[in-house]
């Protein structure tokens, strides 16, 4: 049963606000719902479930439009300014415009938050086949060349303890799901200076990533990559270049981070 007081759970967490974020993410997921539904859904008493919707539509966080309630930009605005207070951001977002441009492929740059890859920005070159990740999204680590580019310079005990948080889901038949086989892998990253995420995550796309270091420390902070469809970044000619086009973007981006 939800509870408008702000109780606190076993974790020392706020139960109210933990709930909050549970009608949050259910919106998130369904997109549009009204009371009755959401109470069914969440298996809430209907008379909680309102105080929580009335309580985010004054605050501004949720909208209603015919009887149903949906997020509102709210979130865009929050992400928007956090995201433009990053040095990271500011100086690599011309990089990925030009290698999104010069590829003529999707391009992307992510960063590692709470062990999970964070699509921080991205940019279609002209010829580019949609790519439907939005950004800010969120997604496993070895399901994505941004993520394997990550962590494949990560110290061995943090690559296993983001798996000993998230695990080794399978998105489809191509995705790693064994521990052995993920850092024979990340070796193989290492050697190479490249990800490759073929088909780990979405049928027919392919996805070529590198890291992006601070020079100064010598950590990790990033990755870029290109994406686009298999058969067509796959032939030879072509991922040799995509290759060259994102080590480049990597280095550049490295320089002007540790430079800005």
């Amino acid at each position: 049963m939800i509870d408008s007081s702000p109780e606190s759970t076993p974790n020392n967490t706020l139960g109210s606000v933990e709930k909050a974020f549970t009608v949050l993410e259910q919106l998130r997921q369904t997109g549009k719902a009204g009371v009755s539904e959401l109470t069914t859904q969440l298996e809430f008493p209907k008379s909680t479930v309102h105080v929580y919707l009335q309580t985010l539509q004054d605050q501004g966080f949720i909208v209603q439009d015919d009887g149903k309630y949906t997020l509102s930009y709210r979130f865009l605005e929050y992400g928007g300014d956090h995201r433009n207070r990053s040095r990271l951001y500011e100086v690599a977002r011309p990089e990925v415009d030009k290698l999104g441009s010069e590829t003529g492929e999707v391009a992307n740059l992510g960063i590692e938050e709470n062990g999970l890859r964070v699509l921080l920005y991205k940019s279609e070159g002209p010829d580019a086949i949609h790519d439907n990740a939005p950004i800010g999204e969120y997604a496993h680590m070895h399901w994505t060349a941004l993520g394997k580019a990550m962590l494949a310079h990560y110290p061995t005990s943090r690559v296993e303890s983001i798996v000993d948080t998230h695990g080794l889901p399978r998105a489809n038949e191509h995705t790693i799901t064994d521990v052995d086989e993920l850092f024979t892998e990340l070796e193989d990253i290492r050697e190479r200076g490249y990800s490759v995420e073929d088909q780990d995550r979405r049928q027919g796309v392919l996805t070529i990533g590198a890291p992006i270091v601070d020079r100064r420390s010598d950590e990790v902070i990033s990755a870029v990559s290109v994406s686009g469809p298999k058969n067509h970044l796959d032939e030879h000619d072509r991922f040799e270049e995509l290759v060259a086009a994102v080590e480049k973007a990597a280095n550049v981006i490295e320089l002007r981070y540790a430079h800005y």
